[in-house]
């Protein structure tokens, strides 16, 4: 009997193994194409203020430091639009999307405004706060103010984004993505370096009128990053207009007023989406603040190793908006034991995925180190990390793939709740005291490495109470009969 059992259980994982992992990799790999585009715009915008001065590359570090959790909270709270379009197209109700996604775009609209707004008046106070250098406060301002232009477009983009991959269409985020890159990157140059810089790379024969622009600096990289923004929503915006990929959804048809049943769902689903992204992201922000005063080196070492991680991030992150797409999908279908099936199976992929991650991180780690810094006592240092990074491989990339598969449910305020605990008091405070007293007297303080151990206790816990939370939810949709359970 239990031979049977067994047997008939391996048979069903192979067999949600073979349906569901082609679906899963078409959603993820146009995603993952278009957070590495994203992420090369933050790259660019590094290399290029940093060869003008220090700076203007630390006015557009510090900048960054601000505007990016913003933006990162917004597409958070709009990304709560995806599973909302993932059931309604996966219930065949149409009708119900367009409506939908108008309501997103004026929260998105709303909420792009009101960041310009904060990046335009509350920076001052926090520079001081921060002890920032006056004149890189001054550039920094300038670099914001410009950047603050592109807020309501970029939120525009992130709504219309999520709608598109709601619809199961991934690939316009990809290239409308490598558009706003192949915008960043000219505008950039011109803006920044001005006419010196373009008679630098093409000579004196080009006309007067171009070897006169100004340099603009921190303040030209904000305009080319507030363009490229604007340059992805009208590009997106004009994609959905005219591809035929929506079937029947005519987006820009009738425009929907503001509905506020609409909006409340929409935020209901993904606001603790933003919140959750915003406490990750400031978790690596404050870790950053502490060890400032471990010295330069170690500074050095842990921004080197965790932007190495971070860009091998891209792919389980990635995997976790498609498992949104998928459990959605077929919830909607009214299938809630496919949808159980779904959820896991792209849970264990991304043990695979992180495996994968951890061989590329054994094999390339000190070449691509190499290439960040010369210091050898750097390079010693972020090569310790990475053997830390290599561990949490798996726990990360759980612990996202797990709260990917609960959004697709609209279960989000777990996962907020979650984030807080295991992020800032397990992860980052439970760090902060390995770093500074170590381990009860056992241990001595572990400085640097203390916060990485902290990274990956609070990193594992968040990936335990997620896989349970998902064990109950499953459950319970099976239970509820599916669509109705999944709603509340």
């Amino acid at each position: 009997m239990e031979r049977t059992t067994l047997s008939s259980l391996t048979a069903t994982l192979l067999d949600t193994a073979r349906r569901e992992t082609r679906p899963l990799l078409v959603l993820a790999l146009p995603i993952c194409g278009a957070q590495l585009a994203q992420v090369g715009m933050s790259v660019v915008d590094v290399m290029m203020t940093g060869r003008l001065g220090a700076t203007d590359l630390a006015a557009v570090s510090v900048g960054s430091s601000l505007w990016l959790p913003l933006m990162l909270f917004m597409a958070g709270t709009l990304m709560g639009l995806t599973p909302i379009v993932a059931q309604l197209l996966g219930a065949r109700r149409l009708a119900e999307i367009r409506p939908n996604v108008h309501q997103a775009l004026w929260v998105a609209l709303v909420l792009g405004i009101v960041a310009a707004a904060l990046l335009w008046l509350a920076v001052g106070p926090v520079f001081r706060l921060m002890e920032v250098p006056e004149e890189v406060a001054r550039r920094s301002a300038a670099y914001l103010a410009a950047v603050a232009f592109g807020m309501p477009g970029v939120a525009l983009f992130q709504a219309l984004r999520a709608f598109s991959d709601g619809m199961n269409h991934t690939r316009p985020s990809l290239w409308i993505s490598l558009v706003g890159l192949a915008v960043n990157v000219p505008s950039n140059f011109v803006l920044i370096y001005g006419g010196d810089g373009l008679v630098g790379l093409f000579g004196d024969w080009l006309p007067g009128w171009l070897q006169e622009l100004p340099a603009l600096g921190a303040l030209g990289c904000g305009i080319a990053t507030a363009l490229s923004m604007w340059v992805m929503s009208l590009s997106m915006a004009l994609y959905t207009h005219r591809s035929t990929a929506y079937g029947e959804v005519s987006l820009w048809h009738s425009p929907a007023p503001p509905r506020p049943r609409m909006i409340g769902e929409l935020l209901y689903v993904g606001v603790p989406i933003g919140v959750a992204i915003f406490v990750e992201v400031t978790l690596f922000t404050l870790i950053a603040l502490f060890i400032a005063s471990l010295g330069e080196v170690t500074v050095a070492a842990h921004q080197v190793a965790l932007n190495y991680t971070s860009i091998l991030f891209m792919l389980p992150l990635s995997l976790a908006m498609a498992l949104t797409v998928r459990v959605g999908n077929t919830l909607g279908q009214g299938r809630p034991v496919q949808a159980r099936r779904v959820a896991w199976h792209g849970t264990a992929f991304s043990v695979l995925v992180a495996l994968l991650n951890s061989l590329l991180l054994w094999l390339t780690a000190e070449p691509v180190i190499g290439l960040y810094t010369h210091d050898m006592a750097v390079q010693r240092l972020a090569l310790s990390l990475i053997l830390l990074a290599m561990i949490y491989q798996v726990s990360d990339s759980l612990q996202v793939n797990l709260a990917g598969a609960l959004r697709g449910y609209k279960d989000t305020r777990i996962i907020m709740a979650i984030t807080l605990v295991s992020y800032w008091l397990v992860g980052l405070a439970g760090g902060h005291w390995l770093g500074t007293r170590g381990l009860f007297g056992l241990v001595a303080p572990m400085g640097v490495h203390g916060y990485w151990v902290g990274l990956i206790v609070g990193l594992t816990a968040a990936a335990v109470l997620l896989g349970e939370r998902l064990r109950r939810i499953g459950k319970a949709v099976v239970a509820h009969g599916g669509r109705e359970a999944a709603r509340q």
